[in-house]
């Protein structure tokens, strides 16, 4: 896992708003909340604490989650102090999803993606100051309760009728899969998990996604109903393309927060490749630009298409919070060199291959024929073709005109790989070996 070598790379929020509630809503943060006036005054007041969950139902957060990390890195800036929660026993659940049952995953796996998960969300808060940070697992009040006291205690708060309303469940009540009790239980133990953490450590606020409503609002409710107290949950929209269709996806993969899963270089240019439509709004949620700066980009956007210059920045700021600088000035090189802009050469092995398994590529033995590598990578469909490429000078092998037909591959490139090109665009790597 890459990990910089500090926290997300940012300072203070934007002084142009009077409060952090102001810049929430501005940066389109807030979808739905309990009391908007209420929560105006209580984030503009004396420092409070706020969490919001992450269970581990993988190894690596996503571009989903990160949305929620840099709205309480946000709210800690103002002042407040924040709990990380990651659900070491909501993890062994996990929340229903719109459609089917998910696969409960062993114990063992569950502890090892807290751990990974938790390296991630220290990543994004601060834990020094008077408003430190705390990570917070829920299996450590979870795990020595038993069933019956879970039951006594939690349960016979929640009225059946009311948690057949949540939208989780009953988008599942009206699918063939139907809900286990498991899942249905669900919203008990992420409202229990409020009520600890208002006991233990005063919390008054959640924050989560829209979608997880019914679950934020489960412990607001219990709260209520148990200590006769109002507290509050901010539910964040779900981010979604301009042409409709789901964000957070490139070539239908996930991109990940670990490097190992989403290289640096996959994560540049999924933003580089942002429509001019998304960019602004991308720039307010994922970046920590000031309202001035992203309205300078707005008017370039607007003037200026073809410069791509806010999407350059989208890119360069959120691959920086998430992997650091280092990371990310060597996915911009790989980037460069790759069209032509800098030397292949001087590239590390390790930025190179992950650059070029994002395009077409083959494994192939070395000896093997540029006109077999144009086949194998897709960027001709013949044998045939290839030559005809060649013939015409449209095909160069690590930045040089491939003249012959005999022409190998050598891996000649650091980490024993080539660039294969055909025309200006068509791209694609070889795995020499």
């Amino acid at each position: 896992m890459t990990v910089p070598a500090t926290p997300v790379a940012v300072q203070t929020n934007d002084p142009s708003f009077e409060t952090i509630w102001d810049e929430l809503v501005w940066r389109g943060l807030v979808h739905v909340s309990t009391d908007p006036e209420a929560l105006r005054e209580l984030l503009a007041g004396e420092p409070i604490v706020y969490y919001c969950g992450f269970d581990p139902t993988a190894p690596s957060l996503h571009l989903g989650n990160l949305v929620q990390l840099l709205t309480m890195r946000r709210i800690q800036l103002a002042g407040h102090r924040p709990l990380g929660l990651v659900g070491g026993s909501t993890g062994l659940i996990g929340d229903p999803r719109p459609t089917a049952e998910r696969t409960l995953n062993t114990p063992e796996t569950v502890a090892d993606w807290v751990s990974k998960l938790q390296a991630q969300v220290e990543r994004f808060l601060s834990f020094e100051g008077e408003n430190a940070a705390r990570i917070v697992n829920n299996l450590d009040w979870t795990a020595p309760l038993s069933a019956i006291d879970f039951l006594r205690e939690i349960g016979k708060h929640f009225r059946v009728g009311t948690m057949l309303k949540k939208d989780a469940v009953s988008a599942r009540l009206n699918s063939d899969a139907g809900i286990s009790y498991t899942e249905f239980s669900y919203q008990i133990l992420q409202g229990m998990d409020f009520l600890e953490l208002f006991r233990q450590y005063g919390c008054v606020l959640q924050t989560g996604g829209s979608d997880q409503w019914g679950n934020l609002t489960s412990g607001t409710d219990l709260i209520h109903r148990v200590e006769g107290r109002s507290v509050h949950a901010i539910g964040t929209p779900l981010i979604t393309n301009s042409d409709g269709t789901k964000f957070g996806k490139s070539e239908g993969n996930a991109i990940w927060l670990d490097a190992a899963m989403c290289s640096p270089y996959a994560m540049y240019q999924f933003w580089l490749n942002t429509d001019d439509a998304d960019v602004i709004a991308r720039l307010k949620v994922f970046t920590f630009l000031s309202r001035a700066e992203i309205d300078e980009y707005a008017e370039l956007v607007a003037a200026e298409p073809f410069r791509r210059a806010a999407q350059k920045r989208l890119a360069l700021e959120v691959t920086t919070t998430v992997h650091g600088a280092a990371a990310t000035q060597a996915a911009i090189e790989a980037s460069e060199a790759l069209f032509g802009k800098g030397d292949l050469a001087a590239l590390d092995a390790e930025t190179l291959g992950s650059a070029l398994r994002e395009l077409p590529h083959a494994d192939v033995a070395t000896g093997t024929t540029v006109v077999e590598a144009l086949v194998a990578t897709g960027l001709v469909v013949s044998a045939s073709e290839a030559r005809r490429a060649i013939a015409q000078g449209g095909v160069s092998l690590d930045g040089a005109k491939v003249e012959s037909d005999d022409a190998t591959v050598s891996g000649s490139l650091p980490g024993s790989v080539s660039v294969l090109r055909r025309g200006k665009k068509a791209l694609a790597g070889l795995f020499v070996g």
